[in-house]
């Protein structure tokens, strides 16, 4: 009777020390790092566009509020490539427009697929197109533009930059939608193409708000009506192009954040809380309406369903149209 409750005395000891010995070990080993530790990578467009300055802007909130330095690296498409090949770990993500999730009916055998190899984290903003005309043609509405260009088939040119850029598509939405034959007059850059409008060398156009304002203020161009669903505040005068006689039209370029497939949902959710927290300031805002833009700051979810509206939309129009990138 006496050496059974030695026995468990001796047993409780030698638990009690286990127990001393693995917490002594637990508080030796680091603890799992938290997000983000090092360094965060944006790769984006190239250096001066509008993507950049509003990547910039969103590396700016984001380094603030992460307490870790958010960096912007200009690499054009090759942007793309990278963030698809990056570990899914939230050091890289990928700041880019509407291109993304167009490129695979514009162009074949790309190495990367948006769906696939991408995770929406925010959609950041957008902006719509103008519907402008040199100050000569006759018109002062989308209604009566619309009159001209069918009294007149394939006299009237539309200038455009690159295949499948947001002003072509807009223009071509319009064409098929309105029924109207207008010819396409392609241009190397929306400059070139905007400068052409300006000299009369084509009758109508569909640049973005931001780039035609400062033709606009100068009388160089007239604004019928602006491209987006709703009344935009980058033109808080001009209704919008199916209101003003061609109804269900819309053209609106979007602008997202995006990581690699499978990074962990906690750091999708921590970026798209800290990013969009920080894109609903009024001074952040204000910074992207001066630059032609509109603040969405929207959830992961509706980015995902804005990608696979885009692409059904401006698929189709792509394949009837038979256009192809360059």
């Amino acid at each position: 009777m006496s050496r059974r409750p030695q026995s468990c005395r001796h047993r409780l000891r030698w638990l009690a020390l286990a127990a001393v010995l693995a917490a002594g070990v637990a508080a030796a080993q680091p603890a799992a790092p938290s997000y983000p530790n090092k360094v965060v990578r944006i790769q984006t467009t190239e250096a001066g566009g509008y993507p950049d300055a509003v990547a910039r802007l969103i590396a700016q909130g984001l380094s603030a509020s992460l307490g870790q330095q958010v960096i912007v690296e200009n690499r054009a498409i090759a942007a793309v490539e990278v963030a698809a090949k990056a570990p899914p770990d939230g050091y890289t993500l990928l700041f880019y427009t509407s291109v993304l999730w167009l490129s695979p009916f514009l162009r074949e055998s790309l190495s990367w697929d948006p769906v696939r190899d991408f995770a929406p984290v925010m959609l950041a903003t957008h902006s719509p197109n103008l519907l402008v005309v040199h100050p000569s043609l006759p018109v002062k509405s989308v209604g009566e533009l619309m009159a001209l260009a069918r009294k007149r088939p394939g006299e009237l040119n539309y200038s455009t930059s690159s295949s499948g850029s947001g002003n072509h598509l807009a223009a071509e939405l319009f064409r098929v939608m309105a029924g109207v034959n207008v010819i396409r007059v392609n241009y190397r850059g929306s400059g070139s193409a905007l400068n052409s409008l300006a000299a009369g060398e084509v009758q109508l156009s569909f640049p973005s708000a931001g780039s035609v304002m400062p033709y606009l203020r100068a009388g160089r161009v007239r604004a019928l009506a602006v491209t987006s669903a709703q009344p935009s505040a980058l033109a808080p005068d001009l209704p919008t192009v199916a209101a003003a006689g061609l109804p269900g039209y819309e053209a609106t370029a979007y602008n997202g954040l995006l990581a690699p497939a499978k990074t962990p949902p906690a750091i999708i959710a921590k970026l798209n809380q800290e990013a969009a927290q920080w894109m609903r300031r009024a001074e952040v805002k204000e910074r992207i309406v001066s630059g032609g833009g509109e603040v969405i700051a929207g959830t992961p979810e509706e980015f995902a369903a804005t990608m696979r509206l885009e692409m059904t939309k401006w698929g189709r129009l792509i394949r009837e149209a038979g256009i192809r990138g360059e």
